[in-house]
């Protein structure tokens, strides 16, 4: 009896003695990986480098008219002046137009190294296919600057700086249709503004008055989407836009009697 004992106990000891060796041996099991050039975030995004520089007046809006279609709304809430060209890779010709980016800069001691909000609102069309550029407007650029030194930083002209894609998120603000100058009663044309959430639309659909068919829309150039039926459309019109297969529908959103360039707002909108 007392010898299984001594043998019970001499196993413990051996069990516990390799328990506390494996607990101060360091394992490759338990290293985190590290992340090179990318920090984590609370929302589980990674920041990533670029390159940033500025186009148009130091406190402007870059410029209006650009390669997304958006015209002189940029320079008005809720776009604010805070806006973007992109270079090829954030551009994707007019896929881009409408992403949300918080950009940031820590290499120039005119830098805060807050992040701020930008929209794709026009195409760099100088900047390298290679490589991540947002050509900001002077406002945009400026804001990344410590207080009082936005000229110090739109001094330094091109800078390294720090993006992450986010959701865009326009509270209180309603989808808006602007529609294009060329559109006409067989050919419609329309610029959807201001989405919450990816800004990614994979469709756009129209309704004509009276009809329970839904045409598809074609990507025109940067965020126009056309319909050309042949024949003359019978407006109001309904548009039902689809995001990551979210779909928010206007209805009657474009009334008879539209015209080319007004703007028609809806009640509607993707919400995070």
């Amino acid at each position: 009896m007392a010898s299984t004992l001594h043998r019970a106990l001499s196993h413990l000891l051996t069990l516990v003695a390799s328990l506390s060796i494996l607990l101060v041996l360091p394992s490759s099991c338990f290293n985190p990986r590290k992340i090179v050039n990318a920090s984590y975030n609370s929302n589980g995004l990674y920041w990533s480098p670029a390159v940033a520089t500025w186009y148009g007046p130091p406190h402007g809006d870059g410029s209006e008219g650009g390669a997304c279609g958006f015209g002189s709304v940029v320079g008005v809430p809720p776009f604010s002046s805070m806006i973007s060209a992109g270079s090829p890779l954030l551009f994707e010709s007019g896929k881009g137009c409408g992403f949300c980016y918080e950009v940031k800069c820590t290499g120039n001691s005119g830098c805060s190294g807050n992040p701020v909000r930008v929209v794709i609102t026009d195409e760099c069309a100088g900047c390298s296919d290679a490589q991540f550029h947002f050509d900001l407007s002077g406002t945009a650029f400026g804001a990344m600057a410590v207080s009082g030194q936005d000229e110090k930083l739109r001094n330094a002209g091109k800078i390294a700086i720090q993006y992450r894609r986010v959701e865009c998120n326009y509270p209180g603000v309603y989808i808006a249709f602007h529609v294009d100058l060329g559109s006409n009663p067989e050919y419609f044309a329309v610029c959807a503004e201001y989405e919450d959430g990816n800004g990614d639309l994979d469709k756009v659909e129209l309704k004509e008055a009276f009809s329970a068919s839904w045409y598809s829309m074609q990507r025109s150039w940067g965020a126009i989407w056309k319909l050309s039926k042949g024949s003359p459309l019978k407006a109001p019109f309904s548009i039902r836009l689809t995001d990551s297969g979210k779909s928010v529908v206007a209805n009657n959103v474009i009334p008879s009697g539209w015209k080319p360039g007004q703007t028609y707002r809806s009640i509607v909108n993707f919400r995070i």
